[in-house]
């Protein structure tokens, strides 16, 4: 943390690291944010499910806390309003609700790009839409790449508690979109099939989409959350620190009484350490 940093402003009195072992928050606010500051639709039932649109409603957000599974967030994008989506990300209700934040300042960017940009598919050896270009952050800040089982391939944390697959071949689109077999699946814990958390995106997700999770799951400052709010990190796993570090003891009456009979240290000689000469004589009495 910054010395400049105003302690008040930090949401949390704990630091949790690795930001991977941190879960969702709250609230959706900051996830929904760079959507609302772009002046998209917001609606919502009256289950409490929270909905956003683009203007031209070729992209469509989903806050579901009454959803019918553990998919909190689902983001879709179409080519054509009233047709299938052309790709499909979603959010579990325990991930960081900062990763969502990422993904979707990401997409508020592309959005105001243009469709060319919200709507750019992988392609690999390309420049700027090559799927590895995803998984650089990872490599960069010491994840591990595997080769976990045929047809996937896999880059794992240092200490194993975070993990993104990438599988190849052909997937069900629709099963992309509704379940977990996807083209790229992010998660944290001990194992895959019981994740702490995971998110998935499907195979025609935008590279920069994926990028901006990656860098920001990999990033290592630490995430603040709540000691008490124990769904907000994983216990167990995550290392909790204190935003405001302890104060250091208060003196006990021995530690002052010491203090005050401790002997004044007569003055040094003046004499250099390094010096080969002898001090001068002094002057003799005066006749």
């Amino acid at each position: 943390m910054s010395p400049h940093d105003d302690l008040r402003t930090i949401d949390g009195d704990v630091y949790v690291s690795p930001r991977y072992l941190a879960a969702a928050t709250a609230i959706g606010d900051p996830g929904l944010a760079p959507l609302l500051d772009l002046g998209w639709e917001l609606e919502h039932d009256d289950l409490g499910n929270v909905y956003i649109q683009a203007p031209d409603r070729k992209v469509r957000l989903g806050y579901l806390p009454e959803g019918e599974d553990d998919g909190l967030w689902r983001i879709n994008a179409y080519k054509d309003p009233f047709g299938p989506p052309t790709w499909g990300a979603c959010f579990n209700d325990r991930c960081p609700t900062e990763f969502v934040a990422a993904f979707t300042t990401a997409l508020a960017e592309a959005y105001e790009q243009g469709p060319n940009a919200y709507l750019a598919v992988p392609d690999p050896g390309s420049a700027d839409r090559d799927p590895f270009l995803a998984v650089v952050p990872l490599i960069t800040r010491g994840w591990q790449i595997e080769h976990p089982r045929w047809g996937v391939f896999a880059i794992q944390s240092a200490d194993g508690l975070a993990g993104l697959e990438f599988t190849t071949g052909r997937l069900d689109p629709e099963a992309e979109l509704t379940t977990r077999d996807a083209r790229w699946q992010l998660w944290a814990g001990t194992s895959i099939d019981r994740p702490a958390w995971y998110a998935t995106a499907s195979t025609d997700t935008p590279v920069a989409l994926i990028k901006a999770v990656t860098e920001c799951v990999s990033d290592p400052a630490p995430l603040p959350r709540w000691r008490e709010e124990t769904y907000s990190y994983v216990q167990g796993m995550a290392q909790l620190t204190p935003v405001i570090p302890p104060r250091p003891p208060a003196p006990t009456p021995l530690d002052v009484q010491r203090a005050t009979r401790r002997p004044a240290a007569l003055p040094a000689s003046s004499v250099p350490r390094w010096s080969t000469s002898s001090r001068p004589a002094l002057p003799g009495a005066r006749r």
